[in-house]
C-alpha cells in the first residue's frame, strides 16, 4: 500500500474519531461544579483526597522520591510559589485498563498549594502508548474543551515551524484558553511530523493544564 492511499485512509480515520469525540461529549453549561478528575476537585482540601484507587505517587520534580500516599505531599520539593507536584496513576485493581482518560493513555501530575488545597491538574496523553491508540491523542482535547462547556474558549493556531509536516492532510498546533468557575483552563493540541520522521512516527498529543484563575 502506497504512502498516498496510507494518507487518505489516516486522515478519513481522524475525521471518524474526530465525530465520535464531539458526539459522546455534549456541550455543558457555563458554570462548571464537578469534580475535575474522578473524585478529584480543585480546590479540594489535600486531607479529601482518596487514598485508594491510586498507584504509584512520587514527586514531579524528583522522580526518585516515591510517596505512601496523598498524605505524604509534603516530602515534594515546592516550587518558588509553593506548590508541590505529585505524578499518579490509577490502581489497576481498580482501573483495569491502566491510568486512561476518556479513553486516552495519560501521564497525570496533581498540584497542591502551602494551604493544603489542590491547586491545579496536568493531563498529558502518554507518547508511548500503542499507535493506534496515540493516533488519537489530539482528539482529547475536544473532549476536554466539551466538558467544560463548547463556547467561551480563546485559541490561537500556530504556523508550520521549520521541517514540520501533516500527518494524514491535518497540521494542528492548538492552544486554546478559557476562565470558568474559578477554573483558568489551557488545552493544547498538536498533530504533526518531522519531514525526515517515517510515517508510524509523528507528534500527536494533548496537553491539559487546569489551574485556580487568579483574581
Amino acid at each position: 500500500m502506497d504512502k498516498l492511499k496510507l494518507s487518505g485512509i489516516f486522515t478519513a480515520g481522524l475525521l471518524a474519531f474526530q465525530a465520535v469525540a464531539l458526539a459522546n461529549f455534549p456541550a455543558r453549561a457555563e458554570e462548571f461544579d464537578g469534580n475535575d478528575l474522578r473524585d478529584i476537585r480543585l480546590g479540594m482540601d489535600a486531607t479529601e483526597l482518596e487514598e485508594s484507587g491510586y498507584v504509584d505517587l512520587y514527586c514531579a520534580a524528583d522522580p526518585k522520591r516515591m510517596l505512601a500516599g496523598w498524605k505524604n505531599w509534603r516530602d515534594c520539593p515546592a516550587d518558588a510559589s509553593g506548590v508541590r507536584a505529585i505524578r499518579f496513576g490509577y490502581d489497576p485493581s481498580t482501573s483495569r485498563n491502566g491510568t486512561m482518560v476518556a479513553g486516552h493513555p495519560a501521564i497525570l501530575t496533581l498540584m497542591i498549594d502551602d494551604t493544603a488545597h489542590v491547586a491545579g491538574l496536568l493531563i498529558e496523553t502518554d507518547p508511548t502508548a500503542r499507535l493506534y491508540i496515540r493516533k488519537k491523542a489530539f482528539l482529547l482535547g475536544l473532549q476536554a474543551r466539551s466538558r467544560y462547556g463548547s463556547d467561551g474558549w480563546a485559541c490561537t493556531e500556530g504556523q508550520p515551524g521549520a521541517g514540520e509536516q501533516p500527518v494524514g492532510g491535518i497540521y494542528l498546533k492548538e492552544r486554546c484558553i478559557k476562565t470558568i468557575s474559578g477554573r483558568s483552563l489551557v488545552v493544547e493540541r498538536n498533530l504533526f511530523r518531522q519531514a525526515d520522521q517515517d510515517i508510524k512516527n509523528f507528534v500527536d498529543q494533548t496537553r491539559i493544564s487546569i489551574q485556580r484563575a487568579r483574581n
